[in-house]
C-alpha cells in the first residue's frame, strides 16, 4: 500500500467523523435565541472536538508529508490512532448532552490520551521505519508538546472528578498549545 492511499482513507474517515458530529446536533423547536440556550454545551463540546480533529488532521498531514513510505506496521498503528479518533462524536455528544457531567468529562478525556497516545506511537512507528536521521527524525525532534499533551490529558481525567471546569480548561489549553503551527516538519522539508 502507498502512503497515498493510507492519507486518502484518513482523510475521509476524519471528514465522515466530523460529519456524524455535526448531524448529532439537534436543531432546537423554539424560533427564538432562548431556544438555543439548551444547545450552548452540545454546540460548545462539538467546537473544541472539531478543534481536535482539526489539528489531528494537520499534524497527520504533516507528518506523512515527511513521511516517504509506509508498511504494515505503520498501516495498524494508523488504524490504531484512527480507532480513538472515530469515538470522539460519542464522547463529545455524551458530554454536551449531559452538561459537562463529571463522567462524560474524564470519558471525553480518556479518548483524548488514549488519541495522543495512538498518535504518539505512530509518529514512533514510522520513525523506527526511516531512522532517527531522516526528514522525519530530525522533524520531530523530542516531541516535547506531545509529551506534554500526555501528561495534561492524564492530569485532566481524574480532576474531571473533582471540577470537571478545570479538566475542560485543560483540554483548551492542550488545543491552544497545538493550534499555534508546528513549524518542525515544514522548516525540516524546506530545508532537505
Amino acid at each position: 500500500m502507498t502512503k497515498t492511499r493510507l492519507e486518502a482513507f484518513s482523510d475521509a474517515l476524519i471528514a465522515i467523523i466530523i460529519t456524524i458530529m455535526v448531524l448529532e446536533i439537534k436543531v432546537p423547536h423554539g424560533i427564538d435565541l432562548a431556544s438555543l440556550a439548551p444547545k450552548l454545551p452540545v454546540f460548545m463540546s462539538y467546537v473544541l472536538s472539531f478543534v481536535f480533529l482539526g489539528i489531528y488532521w494537520n499534524n497527520h498531514h504533516h507528518l506523512f508529508q515527511a513521511a516517504h513510505r509506509v508498511d504494515g506496521r505503520v498501516l495498524w498503528a494508523n488504524q490504531h490512532l484512527l480507532f480513538w479518533l472515530s469515538l470522539i462524536p460519542f464522547v463529545t455528544g455524551w458530554m454536551g448532552e449531559n452538561h459537562f457531567a463529571s463522567l462524560t468529562v474524564a470519558f471525553y478525556g480518556v479518548v483524548m490520551f488514549c488519541a495522543a497516545i495512538a498518535y504518539f506511537i505512530l509518529t514512533r512507528t514510522l520513525l523506527s521505519l526511516h531512522g532517527p536521521d531522516s526528514t522525519l527524525g530530525k522533524a520531530i525532534g523530542s516531541d516535547r508538546k506531545g509529551r506534554l499533551s500526555l501528561l495534561i490529558y492524564a492530569l485532566a481525567i481524574p480532576l474531571a472528578f473533582v471540577i470537571p471546569a478545570i479538566s475542560l480548561t485543560l483540554f483548551v489549553i492542550v488545543a491552544i498549545m497545538w493550534l499555534v503551527p508546528d513549524k518542525r516538519i515544514e522548516k525540516t522539508l524546506q530545508n532537505h
